[in-house]
């Protein structure tokens, strides 16, 4: 049954839909209002850790991606990232609008938008139906958010604080909770598609 669902992406195999016109426009709707919901409830959650707090931010944009697929998963994502440009407190923390998203943290807000769509890109492709391919698509995640999120911390801080401190504040401290979070979902998505191809 896997080789028959390689086409589809975890969201297609529990809710399908041959639907056309409105019906589909209203499937994809709610598809996209539960990925922006599940990212919201994702970056409130903030786990104590060392040697800084967890927040699930970059587990909510990996999933997302994953289960909706590259085009949902983007919009979804262009769907957050709007809400908190408007003030809601959407993101890790009680601070939005635009300010907030121009700072540290506005790289790897942006860098959410294309790791969810390269999720949903492997995801069609297979790599969520096992737990080694889920692995090396969410180091693909992980890594895009990092190239989007580092150097945008490098313009704001290299020069008065050295590349030293960005890398440290903006990339080695985070190893370990990303590392969690990995294993978290290369878990839970192979186990969701099996869950689903016995439905």
């Amino acid at each position: 049954m896997a080789l028959a669902m390689t086409d589809k992406v975890l969201a297609d195999a529990v809710w399908p839909s041959e639907a056309e016109g409105r019906s589909k426009l209203l499937r994809q709707a709610a598809l996209v209002a539960g990925g922006i919901l599940f990212m919201i409830l994702a970056s409130k959650i903030r786990v104590p850790m060392w040697p800084v707090p967890v927040t699930m931010q970059t587990f909510g944009a990996l999933t997302v991606g994953a289960v909706l697929g590259a085009r949902l998963g983007l919009v979804s994502m262009f769907g957050y990232l709007a809400l908190g440009a408007l003030g809601m407190q959407v993101f890790t923390g009680e601070t939005a609008g635009l300010g907030y998203m121009v700072g540290p943290t506005g790289g790897y807000l942006v860098g959410f938008a294309f790791a969810a769509w390269a999720m949903g890109a492997l995801s069609r492709r297979g790599w969520d139906r096992s737990v080694g391919g889920m692995v090396g698509a969410l180091l693909i995640g992980n890594a895009i958010i990092y190239a989007v999120g580092v150097p945008w911390m490098a313009y704001l801080f290299a020069a008065e604080r050295g590349m030293g401190w960005v890398i440290e504040w903006g990339f080695t401290k985070f190893l370990i909770g990303d590392a969690l979070k990995l294993a978290l979902a290369a878990m839970i998505l192979p186990a969701a598609w099996r869950f689903a191809a016995r439905r």
